[in-house]
C-alpha cells in the first residue's frame, strides 16, 4: 500500500529521519565521514527542517509504503535559475528514499507526483542539482527524460565540494 502526502509542519521527525539515512547512503562516498556527517548535522535537523516545512515555497512531500514513511521530495516551484531559459520552472530539490525499498520503484512514483504538481502549476520545465558520481541517481533521471544542461559544485563543507550535474526536464 502506498500513499504520497504533502508533509505538514508536524511531519519534520520523518523527514528528519529518512534524511538521515539516505542522505549518507547516497553520498557516503563523495566525502570524508567527519564532512558528511557535518553536512547531515546542518541539513538534516529537527530545527532546520521545521524551518524549512514552515517556508511556503517549499512543497515536501511523504511517501509512505505500508502506513510507514519511507521517502520524502521537496519540489520549489518558480525557481529560475540563471542557466535556464524558462521564467516558471520548478527546482526537484531533494527526493529521497529508504534503501530497502529501491526494488519498488516509487522513486519513480514520486518524482511522477512531483511533475504533476509542476504541470498543473503552469511550470514549463524542473531541474535539479545530482552528484557526478551517484550514477544510479544520474542514470535513473536520464531514464526520465532529465538531460544535463551544466556543473554545478555543491558544498558538503566549507573545505569540501562534490562536482554535480545540473539536470533538467522541459515539458
Amino acid at each position: 500500500m502506498i500513499s504520497i502526502v504533502k508533509a505538514t509542519e508536524i511531519d519534520y521527525k520523518a523527514i528528519v529521519k529518512i534524511g538521515k539515512i539516505s542522505v549518507a547512503e547516497a553520498h557516503k562516498e563523495s566525502c570524508s565521514v567527519e564532512d558528511m556527517n557535518a553536512f547531515i548535522e546542518r541539513n538534516y535537523n529537527n530545527l532546520s527542517i521545521q524551518e524549512e516545512l514552515k517556508n511556503s515555497s517549499n512543497i515536501y512531500h511523504i511517501l509512505y509504503c505500508n502506513k510507514q514513511p519511507s521517502g520524502f521530495s521537496k519540489i520549489v516551484l518558480n525557481a529560475e535559475h540563471s542557466d535556464i531559459q524558462y521564467k516558471n520552472v520548478t527546482k526537484l530539490d531533494r527526493i529521497y528514499l529508504l534503501k530497502e525499498i529501491f526494488d519498488l520503484k516509487l522513486g519513480l512514483e514520486l518524482i511522477n507526483f512531483n511533475i504533476k504538481i509542476a504541470k498543473q502549476s503552469n511550470q514549463f520545465a524542473m531541474w535539479l542539482f545530482v552528484w557526478k558520481e551517484n550514477h544510479r541517481a544520474v542514470n535513473f533521471y536520464k531514464k526520465i527524460g532529465f538531460k544535463i544542461i551544466g556543473n554545478y559544485d555543491f558544498k558538503i563543507t566549507e573545505n569540501h565540494s562534490n562536482p554535480n550535474y545540473q539536470m533538467m526536464l522541459s515539458f
